[in-house]
């Protein structure tokens, strides 16, 4: 294809997801999840919290790939029996979840979108007579008539991926090839079967977020780390996890392993590497999976010159990093966490529920944009918000410089819910991404979200 072609079918790519962006307005998000479950216990760490969180999502495929990281078994296997066991252990608490919000898919449905990957990872297995099931049912997927992006979580290799995307290249026209590749948004934690360059060169134009540190830092500076280190450690301490997951809360956190591999966190206990690639997808009213560079629960990313998305640094108490990007918000995500697993056990009226957000009358999960021109009057309310339980409610209303590059003071003039600024004067490109954190006072005390984005006209 000559270099006119694929400028088309980028734009091409861009245009079917920008309609689809518009037409999916207030629905959940559709989620499939690679793992290489069966080696490091992070990922049944991970796909516990991804239960207790599922109702939020359209749970669309559970993959076992490879399991562990490259040589780090002594066989090449897959365990899809583990997150097997993990699904019957939440068919025991789904009933009391479904308590909480109805939302909560049922085990039979999670028991059918297990699927089996291949055994050997590495771009040696993709082509002819390398399909899996795991491969065969991403295609699946994304072939469904459904209009909203099939997100996709690849927290082990990315082989069946990679299979599904050789297959539909090589078996349709060049006009539903791209027409699949628009349906995706990929977020890759460390590019673990190490054939991202070959993804990208035989498959150019995917949203596609590599979570990994960059070529010749250290690989614990990654976006996905900051999971578990840096800032609160001690929210990740097996006092913590013991209190919140393991005791009391269920079959469910009774699966929660306690030992795997973190320093330099001194812990040892929580990791979850792999949580940051479906926070990502989360919608929450912080997160925007269609806009990485906005930052969230999942971290932030910067599109660079070569079309994909790769890890961007924020600065949170004198320390610039990548894993800041997450740890700057996991109070907020393990109180969520801690909630979540009380509702496993615990009645509507015995548990917490996290506050429902709304500025100017804006209830949907979506950032509110306001255009205006320099030096106008904003004014922000949020009193319209409420919590499930009655609980009292705080308002906390920040400025998120890295997200929309405006980076100098902005006078808010806070009032309780609401607050007045005037529009700053802008440089080209710039916006000012506002936070409104509202926090109840339940226990444990949970955090909801709106993101207001200022541009001038």
């Amino acid at each position: 294809m000559n270099r006119e072609g694929r400028l088309t079918g980028r734009a091409f790519i861009l245009l079917v997801f920008l309609l689809s962006a518009l037409s999916v307005v207030g629905q959940k998000p559709r989620l499939l999840v690679t793992t290489d479950i069966g080696g490091d216990p992070d990922d049944q760490q991970s796909m516990i919290r991804l239960m207790v969180f599922s109702s939020e999502f359209e749970m669309e495929g559970l993959v076992a790939s490879a399991s562990g990281t490259p040589g780090e078994l002594k066989e090449e296997v897959i365990k899809p029996h583990l997150i097997e066991e993990i699904v019957d252990a939440y068919s025991k608490v789904v009933n009391n979840l479904k308590l909480h919000a109805p939302d909560f898919p049922s085990a039979a449905h999670l028991r059918s979108v297990i699927k089996k990957g291949n055994p050997h990872r590495g771009w040696e297995h993709v082509g002819e007579g390398y399909d899996t099931e795991g491969s065969e049912w991403i295609i699946h997927c994304v072939d469904k008539p459904d209009t909203r992006p099939l997100n996709i979580a690849v927290w082990g290799g990315q082989t069946d991926l990679a299979q599904a995307l050789w297959r539909v290249k090589n078996t349709r026209s060049p006009e539903a090839y791209l027409s699949f590749l628009s349906k995706l948004r990929i977020h890759d934690i460390a590019d673990q079967d190490g054939i991202f360059s070959r993804i990208l060169e035989h498959f150019p134009g995917l949203f596609y977020v590599l979570n990994k540190a960059p070529e010749g830092q250290d690989r614990r500076n990654a976006v996905f780390r900051g999971m578990y280190l840096g800032g609160d450690e001690d929210l990740t301490s097996l006092n913590w996890i013991t209190g919140n997951v393991l005791k009391n809360h269920g079959p469910l956190g009774e699966w929660y392993p306690v030992k795997t591999w973190t320093a330099p966190n001194p812990h040892g206990v929580m990791k979850e590497g792999d949580t940051p690639s479906w926070f990502y997808f989360l919608e929450n009213g912080l997160n925007f999976p269609g806009q990485p560079d906005y930052g969230g629960w999942g971290g932030r990313f910067l599109k660079n010159e070569h079309g994909y998305f790769s890890d961007a640094e924020d600065s949170v108490n004198d320390e610039k990093s990548a894993r800041a990007t997450v740890y700057r918000w996991r109070d907020d995500f393990q109180r969520e966490f801690a909630a979540r697993m009380d509702w496993c056990v615990k009645d509507f009226m015995d548990a917490n529920h996290a506050p429902e957000v709304t500025v100017n009358r804006h209830v949907l999960k979506e950032p509110m944009v306001i255009h205006a021109e320099t030096g106008k009057k904003i004014t922000l309310d949020a009193s319209g918000s409420t919590d499930p339980d009655g609980d009292e409610l705080q308002f906390e209303w920040l400025v998120y410089p890295e997200a929309g590059g405006f980076e100098k003071e902005l006078n808010l003039e806070v009032k309780g819910p609401k607050v007045i600024l005037r529009m700053p004067e802008l440089q080209p490109g710039n916006k000012v991404h506002v936070i409104l954190r509202v926090t109840d006072n339940g226990n444990p005390r949970l955090t909801g979200y709106k993101r207001i984005i200022l541009g001038n006209h």
